[in-house]
């Protein structure tokens, strides 16, 4: 799998402390894009078929360091680890002994994960709607302006000022959703934390 394709079932995730009113999507997702500058959070990632079917569901934790750096750990069912260290994205498979390495600019182009690190404005990538209140959730959507983007809409819900829930439709009828918890905003991170060190025995592909 390269890196865009592992880039392809991945996300942001936002995460704004409780305020005691109701913000919309938008305002929530404008909140985070000017305050947050880091987060910790566990997660769960299910990937539905076009016939919304659970095809694989995986959990991990998401570590994100604005504006350069994320990472994601894999834990269940298998383990996996993706890292981007400002200049370059790197996937690491365990179980391959695999190393794919691939320009963070060129992997993240047309995915939802540029907003992590992007400093462009929102509105240069994706075209926002306010969806309002549904299932007691504040939904927000996001289409890529990108026309060579997998992804045909991004949904975002979210409820007491923190992400719920963030779903990605892409171009076969995919949609990818995550759920996050036991989050942490602006955590401490040690300095060589989004730094990746090849493992011995691994095999390194230039992507």
């Amino acid at each position: 799998m390269s890196i865009r394709d592992f880039l392809g079932t991945l996300t942001l995730t936002f995460f704004l402390g409780a305020n005691g009113w109701a913000a919309s999507g938008t305002d929530e997702l404008q909140r985070f894009l000017h305050e947050v500058e880091g987060l910790e959070a566990r997660f769960e990632q299910t990937i539905l078929n076009i016939q919304d079917r659970q095809t694989t569901s995986t959990r991990g934790v998401f570590y994100l360091k604005r504006p350069d750096k994320f990472r994601w750990d894999y834990l269940e069912p298998d383990s996996q680890q993706l890292i981007a260290d400002g200049r370059q994205i790197w996937l690491y498979d365990p179980e391959l002994e695999q190393v794919s390495v691939q320009s963070q600019k060129k992997a993240l182009k047309g995915t939802p994960a540029m907003l992590l690190v992007s400093s462009d404005t929102v509105t240069d990538a994706f075209e926002i709607t306010d969806m309002g209140l549904r299932e007691g959730l504040s939904w927000v959507q996001l289409i890529p302006r990108d026309e060579e983007s997998q992804f045909v809409r991004v949904l975002l819900a979210f409820t007491d000022g923190e992400l719920h829930r963030m779903e990605m439709a892409d171009k076969f009828g995919q949609i990818t959703r995550f759920s996050f918890h036991d989050i942490r905003l602006n955590p401490e991170f040690d300095s060589n934390f989004f730094r990746f060190e090849r493992p011995f025995g691994a095999d390194i592909y230039n992507r």
